[in-house]
């Protein structure tokens, strides 16, 4: 944390400021959000029946006149503490459709379930730490060396093709998604239309950049029978066959790009690494059900960072200038970017070229993998309503009776964001508010002891 002189002024004046108590009690609402939402407004509650005012709330009364709430924003690198909260719900999103709960049945740890990693095609070689220790530029690179990632030869590697690739990754999953559901049924001896009767592929999965800049995915696919989760799969439905049907249908997507100016045509395909791997109960000791849960989530709140690139859209290639610290790999990714978007506008190179070209969502999942985000955020948003009916005095009727309170607000935007000082505090009530959640939980077992499992 910071304690510049002018972090460290603001933080007595924001400590000495009439409502601090009530702005660390908005702070802590919050999670400890790194850039909270400030809000202008108020909130009447009256009883649908009578009209009697039941609640009454202002925010002329809060420090500085404002209400702060989340950023919600899911990225690590923008905002800590809703990231946490965002890869938590990940973390029981996939979790569920690998063990059950969250309304699936238990059951599906008896589907055929795999982790599968699908990644990009070579681009020209890079610095790396293969298994015999010596790179291909004969130097042992240490784990955190910068230059693993980085171009042998910056002036053959092919940086269109890798944006390229990035920008066009969510139609290679799309179409390898068909394709998959294809060879279950060649293998099964089903017409893709009876397969739908038998059989249900279900998935979830998350994109990770590598330090080369070029984007992989990883999943978790399952077998399920035509019901999704609640109905079992057909006897024919194996790991053996679902590993196959994976890597045979990974080697048939191609999309195609056509020529634009000076860059030829190309097809566009996966890479030959393609790892598939059961999921743990089924004898698999190192990958557990839990661990791949927490490695997705815990790659759903990352972006480009491993490439060292920024967390924002950049406005010009003019800004490039005023990043030094851009490693030269990842500038010529992003230079890439802008050159490309002239010949295909229809891309949005580069609006995207903070991302590498990669424009498609971190996180998806199949409509009947598991449950939602949206669902899981309900359940915590109608936990803390029920407890501020019960700090309000409601009647537990009101509570479960549909219709039973008329809500009356209007909010307006007033800003987001700290003071210096205020990030400071703020920063420590997220630590704390972390820490105590961890403890909870190891106390209730509720978290296997391994470093793989994340931090949530």
């Amino acid at each position: 944390m910071g304690t510049d002189p002018i972090t460290l002024a603001d933080l007595f004046r924001v400590a000495n400021a009439p409502g601090f108590d009530r702005w660390q009690d908005q702070v802590r609402r919050t999670g400890g959000c790194s850039n909270p939402i400030h809000l202008v407004g108020s909130t009447v509650t009256r009883d649908a029946k009578s009209g009697d005012v039941l609640y009454a709330y202002s925010t002329d009364k809060e420090p500085g006149g404002r209400l702060r709430v989340a950023c919600g924003n899911r990225r690590a690198s923008q905002c800590p503490a809703c990231a946490w909260t965002y890869a938590g719900d990940t973390y029981h999103l996939i979790r569920a459709g690998i063990t059950g709960g969250k309304q699936v049945p238990a059951t599906v740890r008896e589907h055929p379930r795999v982790f599968a990693t699908l990644t990009a095609p070579s681009f020209g070689p890079v610095h790396n730490r293969p298994a015999s220790g010596r790179c291909r530029c004969g130097a042992e690179h240490a784990d955190d060396d910068p230059a693993l990632g980085t171009a042998l030869d910056p002036a053959s590697y092919d940086y269109a093709g890798a944006v390229l690739w990035n920008n066009h990754a969510g139609d290679l999953w799309r179409r390898f998604t068909i394709y998959l559901r294809r060879e279950i049924s060649t293998r099964a001896g089903l017409t893709q239309a009876a397969l739908s009767e038998a059989c249900r592929v279900s998935f979830g999965k998350v994109a990770e950049f590598q330090k080369r800049g070029a984007i992989h995915f990883h999943a978790v696919v399952r077998l399920d029978g035509p019901d999704g989760p609640d109905s079992a799969p057909p006897a024919w439905a194996t790991i053996a066959l679902l590993d196959d049907a994976i890597t045979a249908a990974a080697a048939r997507v191609s999309v195609p790009v056509p020529s634009a100016g000076a860059f030829p045509a190309r097809n566009l395909a996966w890479g030959t690494q393609i790892d598939v791997q059961p999921i743990g109960a089924l004898g698999h000791e190192e990958l557990t059900e839990q661990a791949v849960a927490s490695y997705v989530a815990k790659y759903a709140t990352k972006a480009a960072e491993t490439t060292g690139t920024i967390d924002r859209r950049i406005g010009g290639l003019s800004e490039l200038d005023k990043l030094p610290h851009l490693p030269a790999h990842t500038r010529r990714l992003i230079e890439a970017c802008w050159d490309l978007d002239k010949v295909y506008p229809d891309r949005l190179l580069a609006h995207w070229a903070h991302m590498l070209g990669f424009r498609g969502h971190f996180s998806t999942k199949s409509r009947r993998y598991s449950t939602t985000l949206g669902a899981l955020r309900q359940v915590r948003a109608d936990y803390r309503a029920r407890q501020e009916r019960q700090e309000r005095g409601y009647s537990e009727d009101l509570d479960d009776t549909e219709g039973s309170t008329l809500v009356l607000a209007h909010w307006t935007y007033a800003g987001h964001g700290h003071t210096p000082g205020e990030s400071w505090l703020a920063q420590s009530i997220a630590e704390g508010i972390r820490t105590n959640r961890e403890l909870a939980r190891e106390a209730l077992n509720d978290l296997p002891d391994s470093d793989d499992l994340g931090e949530w």
